[in-house]
C-alpha cells in the first residue's frame, strides 16, 4: 500500500506542472488592424493615414 500512496502522491505533484505547460504553449501574438488607407504606427500605438 505504501507504493500506491507514493505513486499517487507523485502523480498529484507532477500533474499540475504538465497542465500549466500545456495551457501556455499555444499562444500567438494578436495583430492590430487598421482601416483602408491607414497603417499601424507602433510609436504612437495608433493608425495613421498613409500619405504619398
Amino acid at each position: 500500500m505504501t507504493i500506491k500512496t507514493l505513486v499517487t502522491a507523485a502523480a498529484l505533484v507532477v500533474a499540475p506542472t504538465f497542465a500549466a505547460f500545456a495551457s501556455c504553449s499555444g499562444h500567438s501574438q494578436q495583430a492590430m488592424t487598421c482601416a483602408d488607407g491607414t497603417i499601424y504606427d507602433a510609436a504612437s500605438n495608433s493608425c495613421k493615414v498613409v500619405s504619398g
